[in-house]
């Protein structure tokens, strides 16, 4: 059973919010406060955080920001009153996966939570290797030969992405909705930065692993012989 953290002090909304949960088939942990929420994740993992942006003390980003740098597998999904583009950009530069304005129907936020697990299934391996390159999902490390390379989390999920089907093309949109989210306000300039710096660190440790461009399709990892 998939397990949802849901962190929000409007009592009424973190129990509206915990019964459709339940009733759609989600086991619930439910914090009133970012320190619960963070109390609660010294023991439990949970496999999406669904976190209110304006709470005390700890509000909604400070506690993304910290669920992103301590537990980078767990994607976030924001609750606010706010629909603004200031800040649904603040969410996004936390962390967050996607974003929901209150009041929202509870039909769009189960499709908004299996839209994000969707593109959070992992590959079975922890580990995956690509030519001279080897990407350990659990450390977050990409390592070739004795060099090690630490990526941002936004590239780090894009490599891997690419290579978990090496030789496969992605389209664009695909990418984009898997890695950023199918309502991000970005436009594409950000995948092309985000494949340039990729390419720009892999020159450095691994010539025989390329991210290849399929024009007016998209990218694909390729793997030439050494």
């Amino acid at each position: 059973m998939r397990k949802i953290l849901v962190v929000d002090d409007d009592k009424h909304i973190l129990d509206l919010v915990s019964i459709h949960l339940t009733q759609a088939g989600y086991q619930v942990l439910k914090a009133e406060n970012g320190i619960q929420a963070l109390g609660i994740l010294e023991n439990e993992l949970p496999d999406l955080a669904i976190v209110d942006v304006m709470m005390p003390g700890i509000d909604g980003i400070e506690l993304t920001k910290t669920i992103r740098n301590d537990h980078v597998d767990i994607p976030v999904l924001l609750l606010t009153a706010k629909g603004e583009l200031e800040d649904k950009e603040k969410g996004f530069l936390a962390g967050s996966d996607d974003y929901i304005v209150k009041p929202f129907e509870p039909k769009e936020l189960l499709f908004r939570i299996t839209a994000i697990l969707r593109r959070y299934d992992k590959p079975a391996s922890t580990l995956m290797q690509v030519g001279s390159l080897t990407i350990n999902r659990k450390r977050f490390e990409v390592t070739a030969g004795s060099s090690t390379l630490l990526l941002p989390l936004k590239e780090f999920e894009l490599l891997s992405l690419l290579a978990s089907k090496p030789n496969q093309v992605y389209e664009r949109a695909a990418i984009m909705e898997k890695i950023w989210g199918y309502d991000y306000e970005g436009d594409e300039q950000t995948l092309n930065t985000h494949i340039k710096r990729i390419r720009e660190r892999l020159n450095k440790i691994a010539s025989d692993v390329e991210i290849t461009t399929v024009r007016g399709v998209g990218y694909k990892l390729e793997v030439h012989p050494s």
